[in-house]
C-alpha cells in the first residue's frame, strides 16, 4: 500500500467502531492515578529524591490530565518537596539475581522506584496550581499508526511481528498519563472501513498518526490527529526517538480529552 493510501485508511479509521482485543491495552484505576515509577541508581537518599521528584511530576500530570504542567516552575518547586507527598514507596533491583561485581556496590545498581502518593496532598497541590483531578471515566484510546521507517512501512497492530519495542513503548506512554490504550489486530485493522458491521457501543476514541523516519530531522517525525466533537486536534513532533514520539502522542490525547485544549 502506498503512503497516501495508508494515510487515507487511517483517516477513515476515525469512524471505525469495534471491540479491540489488544494485548497492549493499558489503563489506571482511581488509586493507580496516584502511583508512578522511576528508574534510579541504588537506594541512596540523593538518587531517591530525584526519582520522587520525577514521579510526583508524572502523577500531577496523570491526575489532572494536563501535560502543560511538565517543567512549570511551580511544579518544579513542589517536586523539590516530593518526599512530603509520599504515602509509601518500594524498590525492585533491576539486576536481581546477578551477582554484585567487586567494583560495584548495591548503591549504583539500577532499581525501579515505585511510589504511591497521598491522594489528599496531591489534590491539594493541584488546587494550588489552578488544576483539579480528572476523575471521570477515561475513554479508551485506540491508536491507528502508520510507520514509515528507513527500510519498510507498516501498520502498528497488536499481533504484528513488526517492532514489539514500539508496542511496548506506546503502552508505557499511555500508562504514564493514565490512559487506557489499545491497538487493533491485523484482522481488525483490515476491517476498519466496514463500520456498518461494527457495534458502536464498543468504541471510545481513535488517535490516528504517522511516524516517519527523517534523516534531515535526525529522528522520527510524528504527526497526530484526534477527533473531538466539532473539532479535529492536530499536533506534531520532529527529530525524536520513538519513545518521545509516543509520549508526545499520548500527552496530546490526554490534554484534549481532559478538556485542556490544543496540544503543542
Amino acid at each position: 500500500m502506498s503512503r497516501i493510501g495508508m494515510l487515507a485508511c487511517f483517516v477513515s479509521a476515525l469512524v471505525v467502531v469495534f471491540s479491540y482485543g489488544s494485548n497492549v491495552a493499558s489503563g489506571a484505576s482511581d488509586s493507580g492515578l496516584y502511583r508512578s515509577q522511576a528508574v534510579v541508581s541504588g537506594q541512596g537518599e540523593a538518587n531517591r529524591a530525584l526519582g520522587l521528584a520525577q514521579c510526583l511530576e508524572d502523577v500531577l500530570v496523570k491526575v489532572s490530565g494536563d501535560p502543560r504542567l511538565i517543567g512549570d516552575p511551580k511544579v518544579v518547586e513542589l517536586t523539590g518537596q516530593a518526599a512530603g507527598f509520599v504515602a509509601r514507596f518500594r524498590y525492585r533491583d533491576r539486576m536481581s539475581g546477578i551477582p554484585i561485581h567487586d567494583e560495584q556496590g548495591s548503591y549504583d545498581r539500577p532499581h525501579d522506584l515505585a511510589v504511591e502518593f497521598d491522594k489528599a496532598k496531591v489534590d491539594a497541590a493541584l488546587q494550588s496550581l489552578g488544576r483539579e483531578p480528572w476523575l471521570s471515566t477515561r475513554p479508551r484510546v485506540v491508536v491507528f499508526l502508520a510507520v514509515h521507517g528507513r527500510k519498510e512501512s507498516f501498520a502498528l497492530t497488536s499481533d504484528s511481528e513488526h517492532d514489539p519495542d514500539m508496542r511496548t513503548a506506546l503502552a508505557a506512554a499511555a500508562e504514564r498519563v493514565g490512559l487506557r490504550m489499545a491497538l487493533p489486530t491485523r484482522t481488525q485493522f483490515a476491517l476498519k472501513g466496514k463500520s456498518r458491521d461494527i457495534p458502536a457501543e464498543d468504541f471510545d476514541v481513535a488517535l490516528t498518526g504517522t511516524l516517519a523516519w527523517s534523516d534531515r530531522a535526525l529522528g522520527w517525525i510524528a504527526d497526530w490527529r484526534l477527533h473531538s466533537p466539532g473539532r479535529i486536534y492536530h499536533w506534531q513532533i520532529r527529530g525524536v526517538g520513538f519513545d518521545d514520539a509516543f509520549r508526545n502522542g499520548m500527552r496530546g490525547a490526554v490534554q484534549v480529552l481532559s478538556g485542556h485544549g490544543q496540544p503543542q
